[in-house]
């Protein structure tokens, strides 16, 4: 499965906090049943290509239907096509490795 990380970041706010910000775009993610894993500087999800594309664009618009004069998108992809990968088994292989 490809692998998608994203980080939407407010620019512009009152605030430096952003973490509502980053529910409400996990909320999504959820609403697309996809899996996914929070980081403390990006979201990691998993799943068919189309589905992260998508899920990526949503979250995107969530952020500027909030308010949110400016926003920052990164978006990071990981597609194999040679063979399967998840992100459990990506950590796992270093987690392996360190040992």
């Amino acid at each position: 499965m490809p692998l998608l990380e994203i980080s939407i970041v407010p620019v512009g706010t009152d605030s430096p906090s952003f973490s509502s910000q980053v529910t409400d775009e996990v909320r999504v993610i959820k609403e697309k049943n996809l899996k996914y894993e929070v980081t403390p500087t990006a979201t990691v999800l998993e799943g068919a290509i189309d589905d992260l594309w998508e899920a990526a664009k949503e979250m995107h618009q969530k952020a500027l239907e909030v308010g949110l004069e400016r926003i920052v998108t990164n978006i990071n992809i990981d597609h194999r096509t040679d063979k399967q990968m998840d992100m459990n088994k990506q950590v796992d292989k270093v987690e392996n490795q360190l040992r």
